[in-house]
């Protein structure tokens, strides 16, 4: 893919428009995740965006940090959860640098892996690697290259390539993403702006050796 695009284009994003990829509720793949019993203990929510995950998983009780490198994301994070009347929790880090403090049992990536390009892949893995627990589940709902580019998407060999040394992959599995058209690709797919799509993706999980 191509460059992975700033921490600075992804506020902008947030701060003049709605992204294709805040839905108003969390991703059914990642409903499906928490229902079949997959999460545990200390759950860390990166790239939380809007804070969809972050807010269901704390009304379930789990205990979860929200983090999001775009200030606007977290700040309209706050604010949904205040909405919601709960009181979640949400911080500003960049997932590339998240320290070296192994706090987390498991994390959960809804759409961040495939926004990086190789180089930031390998660095991110190794930042989740820092701040998780041996035997920790990392969880990613990416993209497919099956899909019709409504994002940037990855391959299988992508994901296995990234979790490879240090990790246990338990399953890789197709699933789907939902998303809300945009202009960005309206034209390109041929729908109108606001049409909801379920695009092809993957489900990763890879368990910290």
């Amino acid at each position: 893919m191509d460059q992975t695009p700033t921490l600075s284009r992804f506020d902008d994003f947030y701060k003049n428009q709605t992204p294709p990829w805040v839905i108003g509720e969390p991703q059914p793949a990642i409903v499906a995740l928490e229902r079949d019993g997959h999460l545990r203990g200390r759950v860390l929510d990166i790239g939380c965006g809007t804070g969809e995950h972050t807010i269901l998983l704390t009304r379930l009780g789990y205990d979860v940090l929200g983090v999001d490198g775009a200030p606007t994301a977290v700040e309209q994070a706050r604010r949904n959860a205040a909405a919601h009347g709960v009181d979640a929790r949400f911080e500003v880090r960049d997932a590339l640098d998240l320290g070296t403090t192994p706090t987390f049992d498991t994390v959960v990536d809804s759409a961040l892996f495939h926004v990086f390009d190789a180089d930031d892949r390998a660095r991110y893995v190794r930042s989740l690697r820092g701040v998780t627990r041996p035997g920790a589940l990392v969880a990613v709902l990416a993209l497919s290259d099956e899909g019709r580019g409504f994002g940037p998407q990855v391959s299988e060999q992508d994901l296995r390539g990234a979790f490879g040394e240090g990790w246990s992959i338990e399953e890789l599995s197709t699933t789907t993403y939902r998303g809300v058209v945009t202009d960005l690709h309206a034209e390109a797919l041929g729908l109108e702006v606001g049409t909801r799509v379920d695009e092809p993706a993957w489900l990763l999980r890879a368990r910290r050796t």
